[in-house]
């Protein structure tokens, strides 16, 4: 950057970094990590914070080792900072974090002369930061400014909400649609808080979930760009931010039976340990991932009192277990195409592509010969007048399955088939053939 004298005879250029250098804070990076690798450690943390922060600090760093490499850094400003390094001008770190965290960030940048942190005793700000600066400096220097972040905070937090999920719980609906009830009025309200409920809660998953995934999703390509990976959305406002959600779709849950509530408790714990360990076990995860879109269809059906026949949760788990595995083929896919292994975060590996394929090929095939199955069944002819209509429902689907798979293994389908699904124009005209079908068959 320009200046009026040499840059090696201006004075010291100083940055803080947390929430200057780094968009975050590097305690609470810290303690996301203590929380998802070491949890019995937490009431621990209660005690070192009642401490003072200072010690906080020190101890989370100490049981908790930061990679500089994945913070989401400033790029304005380290650009600024390596070009007045090159020109000569001294740089110092003084930062409010921990000196184990300060020095790792300085050796990992290899552009400070000087770095002044925290000591696990007094926590280095305000005067005390002022006056250790003019111990070490003894001359006025400038403080290095942030850019301003890329995301509105506003934005980041909708963001973060990840609304356009909300689509799944849809879902919820479809018992009322399958007993040919979705005109009732009193039933639809019921189904709309059902979906309600499924999506406040579902947020507040999402927002945990990319609290515990901050290195996985740094590493990622697009996935680096959420809120609170990339520093939009400080960290700290991630525990408040969910339990918020979580409160207000367990409210919205009273007003339904108490059967829904206890299904919604039990699809949030089994998404926190998803969140937590299972999302890593190979298959498991994809299992997972389908029953959890299948408690949806249960939800719906506790919401509205209408029994849901065992062949659409048939039907559902082997649809919604392909679709899964698409999403993994998709990041296997990317494995590949990087040269990478090992995918971070989860239990597969690049080799796992073929398999993967032909066990997601296979699941989507099943769904349709389940829906072959329950029109030849005699549930169907007490909900249709003409239910030999329906048997045009399978080519439908055979096509629509068959296409998604081929278009994952061209690498054209989004790591989320609902994200590909909402955008496809395809996808719309399928749906809309497969209704036609239904009302002709009724």
């Amino acid at each position: 950057m320009p200046s009026a004298t040499p840059a090696a005879d201006a004075p010291a250029l100083v940055t803080e970094l947390d929430g200057v250098l780094i968009r975050t804070d590097s305690l609470h990076e810290g303690l996301v990590r203590l929380i998802k690798r070491q949890p019995h450690l937490l009431p621990a943390a209660l005690g070192w914070r009642l401490r003072g922060r200072a010690f906080c600090r020190a101890e989370v760093a100490r049981h908790v080792e930061l990679d500089p490499a994945r913070l989401p850094y400033d790029e304005a400003l380290l650009s600024r900072l390596t070009e007045e390094k090159a020109s000569g001008r001294r740089l110092v770190l003084a930062t409010v974090a921990d000196r184990r965290v300060a020095d790792a960030v300085a050796g990992h940048l290899g552009l400070f002369e000087t770095v002044l942190a925290s000591d696990g005793t007094r926590e280095l700000s305000g005067a005390l930061r002022e006056a250790r600066l003019r111990e070490t400096l003894g001359a006025p220097h400038e403080e290095a400014r942030h850019a301003p972040p890329f995301m509105p905070r506003v934005r980041a937090l909708f963001k973060a909400l990840r609304m356009h999920q909300w689509a799944k719980n849809v879902l919820v609906f479809v018992p009322l649609l399958a007993a040919h009830k979705a005109m009732n009025a009193p039933l639809f309200l019921r189904a709309l808080l059902g979906m309600i409920a499924f999506s406040l809660c579902a947020s507040s998953v999402y927002v945990l979930n990319d609290l515990l995934d901050l290195d996985s999703d740094r590493q990622h390509p697009s996935k680096r760009r959420r809120p609170f990976a990339s520093g939009a959305l400080p960290l700290g406002t991630g525990p408040w931010l969910g339990l918020g959600l979580l409160g207000a779709g367990a409210a919205v849950a009273l007003l339904l039976p108490r059967e829904f509530l206890a299904l919604l408790g039990t699809y949030y714990l089994i998404t926190l340990a998803y969140s937590f360990y299972l999302k890593q076990v190979m298959m498991l995860d994809v299992l997972v991932l389908a029953g959890l879109y299948t408690v949806r269809i249960l939800g719906g059906s506790l919401a509205v009192g209408i029994p849901t026949s065992s062949w659409l949760f048939s039907f559902s788990m082997f649809l919604f277990l392909s679709l899964a595995l698409v999403k993994r083929l998709s990041e296997v896919r990317r494995l590949r195409l990087a040269n990478e292994s090992v995918a971070h975060g989860r239990g597969y590996v690049s080799g796992d592509y073929e398999q993967l394929a032909a066990l997601g090929v296979s699941s989507g095939y099943l769904s349709v010969l389940v829906l072959a199955l329950y029109i030849t069944s005699k549930e169907v002819t007490a909900l249709y007048a003409h239910p030999e209509r329906l048997w045009l429902l399978c080519p439908v689907m055979l096509y629509w399955v068959g296409r998604v798979w081929l278009l994952a293994h061209r690498g054209q389908v989004n790591e989320d088939p609902l994200v590909f699904a909402l955008k496809d124009k395809v996808s719309y005209a399928v749906g809309v053939i497969a209704a036609g079908v239904l009302l002709a068959a009724a």
